[in-house]
């Protein structure tokens, strides 16, 4: 398998203040892997350690084999890696044209070449003259795109570039983005902090927590099986409850509910995680049953916000898609669908 990407045991520090600890993984050429968490986890440290505008206090860093930081050390600016900043950091005196070409070689900023790669990032050629503020911020981030492809880079390196557009635009940027790196067939990494940016730009998501990689897995993997309590709610959105496992069993304020073969060899008192989708209200009130005591509206989809009955009770929230018609104090039954994962408490 030929990685595009090795990072080995890196560690940093900014005075007293350890910011990275132990951070190994490798990507594999032509993959886009996401490196999430909370702000302050360090993945941003991270990509600027990979970019090269920092240095690490131990370890390596290998951009196709050839080490970069570590054993030797290779300057910012003869690494192949192209890097799109939250921002964009286009020029706000210069044109798109100069923008694009300014990763260009002098003799290569022809006007043909500076339009293929206006081209490439969905944008007409005719926006060659205008400048940064007569665009909008998606067209800003793909003219910061198309800057960063004009090197030709082995490696690109986003961070968090979506960040500032609003709800839609992010989306169709992050998609023409996608699409575009997908046809040059370019190595990606991209930081954010949106969970379900990560899921859904992603081959590989790299979860991280206080400076360490907590989980690195498929989109899917990290969803549905993450590793502790704290990835699981930070990767959207969990119910987390105390239970006693007995086998393949869960006793919890849900009844006796499935537990999934990852959490082979627990037993005795754990908490379990699932998602709120697992989570099915019904009509009948014989078995498991509650009283609804909030319900937030999100277009789409609601939040229902409910009590369990019995010696166990808890409060559990349940994703309910389309129109709901629950409201506070309605009783409901509850049913759970699929297993959960436990956890030693």
């Amino acid at each position: 398998m030929t990685y595009a990407l090795e990072v080995a045991g890196i560690n940093k520090s900014f005075g007293t203040t350890k910011v990275l600890r132990g951070i190994s993984f490798a990507v594999e050429s032509g993959s886009t892997t996401a490196i999430v968490g909370p702000s302050g986890c360090g993945k941003t440290t991270l990509l600027r350690l990979i970019a090269g505008f920092e240095k690490p206090d131990q370890g390596s860093i290998a951009l196709n084999g050839r080490a970069v930081a570590g054993t030797g050390w290779v300057p910012a600016h003869r690494r192949t890696v192209g890097y799109v900043a939250q921002d964009g950091a286009l020029f706000p005196h210069a044109n798109v044209a100069a923008n694009v070409g300014f990763g260009l070689p002098r003799r290569a900023r022809t006007k043909s070449r500076i339009a293929e790669l206006l081209e490439m990032v969905s944008l007409d050629e005719s926006y060659a003259s205008r400048r940064p503020d007569q665009l909008s911020g998606g067209q800003q981030q793909r003219v910061a795109l198309a800057r960063a492809l004009a090197r030709e880079p082995e490696l690109m390196l986003l961070d968090e570039p979506f960040s500032a557009l609003d709800a839609g635009l992010r989306v169709t940027t992050r998609r023409i983005v996608a699409e575009v790196l997908s046809k040059a067939s370019v190595t990606t990494i991209l930081v954010t902090h949106d969970q379900s940016e990560a899921l859904s730009f992603a081959d590989h998501v790299a979860v991280m927590s206080a400076g360490s990689l907590a989980q690195l897995g498929s989109p899917r993997e990290i969803y549905d099986v993450p590793v502790d309590v704290p990835t699981a709610e930070f990767i959207g959105d969990a119910v987390v409850l105390p239970a006693v496992v007995s086998g393949s069993t869960a006793t919890c304020a849900l009844g006796s509910i499935a537990v999934s073969p990852n959490s082979s060899g627990i037993s005795g008192p754990a908490r379990i995680m699932l998602r709120p989708e697992q989570i099915e209200v019904t009509t009948d009130v014989t078995a498991v049953s509650g009283t609804v005591v909030d319900v937030e509206y999100l277009g789409s989809e609601a939040l229902v916000g409910i009590h369990v009955d019995g010696d166990l009770a808890e409060r559990v929230t349940v994703r309910r898609f389309g129109t709901s018609e629950l409201t506070a104090g309605d009783r409901v039954g509850i049913r759970v669908l699929g297993a959960a994962i436990a956890y030693v408490p």
